[in-house]
């Protein structure tokens, strides 16, 4: 294959990957998300940044929203949301946050392919993506690793800005107003 024919081949696997989703959980997330009095997301590697992409835009939201593990993230609480995005629901580092998230009587949300995983059962909430482990492609996709997770998860996130939106009643124009502005 060439790579235009790869890029259209991801995009179809892309195009399949809101059948995956569902509209429960991702509705059951964002009242959580809107519910909380703070929110705070984590991830490993490439699913790191689309989280911490996601808690940006929390931020442009009017959110208050944090990335764990920053100099700047106040501690969490009962009230709060640990939001996790882990395709395995096995990353080891994020398994003692969802565990302390629970002592503090925070909620905890999972975005997973694993559902039953560890993480999964921790959590309160949980979003089943599409995707296959890193160990091995599956049926789902060409793309190796978590490729289809990681991009599935950036979409998603995305998606989910534009419902708060709606259900706020925001504009992009609020949104900028809180965006960077020393660049």
């Amino acid at each position: 294959m060439q790579t235009v024919q790869y890029l259209a081949h991801i995009h179809n696997e892309l195009n399949s990957a809101a059948d995956v989703i569902s509209d429960a959980e991702a509705e059951a997330l964002i009242s959580t998300i809107l519910h909380a009095r703070r929110v705070y997301v984590v991830g490993a590697g490439r699913s790191g940044l689309m989280v911490r992409s996601f808690a940006m835009r929390l931020m442009h939201l009017g959110l208050e929203a944090y990335v764990v593990g920053e100099t700047m993230t106040p501690g969490l609480a009962q009230g709060d949301l640990l939001l996790i995005a882990t395709g395995s629901g096995e990353t080891r580092s994020l398994i003692p946050m969802a565990q302390k998230a629970n002592s503090f009587q925070a909620s905890v949300a999972a975005v997973t392919i694993s559902p039953q995983s560890t993480i999964g059962k921790l959590a309160d909430i949980t979003v089943t993506m599409p995707g296959s482990p890193k160990e091995q492609r599956g049926n789902q996709t060409i793309q190796p690793m978590g490729s289809l997770f990681e991009q599935t998860l950036l979409l998603f996130f995305d998606a989910i800005v534009l419902r708060i939106m709606e259900i706020k009643s925001i504009d992009s124009q609020a949104m900028l107003s809180r965006h960077a502005n020393l660049e």
